[in-house]
């Protein structure tokens, strides 16, 4: 029996909506991390971009458990000398809670040409609404 392996030009894309209101910010993000992969499709294949397109609502009202909120510090680096960026998370969901969720899941997503193309299908929205409705996305709990 032959090992079956999918191929990129054969998958069908769907579309999926995943509501953050209330959860835990690093557990949607491990959701939408898997889907955009392919990992919850029966043909996943690893070295294959076989996944879906995610639609995020609702990232401003993303939890961060523990103190994490206050604690926590996302880095970035202008290439300049001494152009070390800190931002705090706290200040990080207040102003900008889309990139908040977009550097979760790209930290979960392999640092590769994959990930990188898998990280072009995400879609993150502050609010309730999206403009994807087009797509027929389905709504995932």
């Amino acid at each position: 029996m032959s090992t079956f392996m999918a191929k990129a030009e054969t998958i069908e894309r769907k579309w999926y909506v995943i509501d953050a209101a209330g959860k835990p910010l690093g557990k949607t993000a491990v959701k939408a991390a898997d889907i955009l992969r392919g990992k919850h499709r029966p043909e996943f294949t690893p070295h294959v971009d076989c996944g879906e397109f995610v639609i995020i609502i609702n990232a401003s009202k993303a939890v961060l458990t523990g103190k994490k909120l206050e604690n926590k510090v996302y880095y970035h680096h202008s290439g300049y000398i001494s152009g070390l960026k800190a931002v705090a998370y706290k200040t990080l969901m207040e102003t900008k809670p889309e990139k908040a969720m977009e550097l979760a899941v790209k930290g979960m997503l392999p640092h590769n040409k994959i990930g990188d193309k898998s990280f072009t299908r995400l879609h993150v929205y502050a609010g309730a609404e999206h403009n994807n409705a087009a797509q027929k996305p389905i709504v995932l709990e």
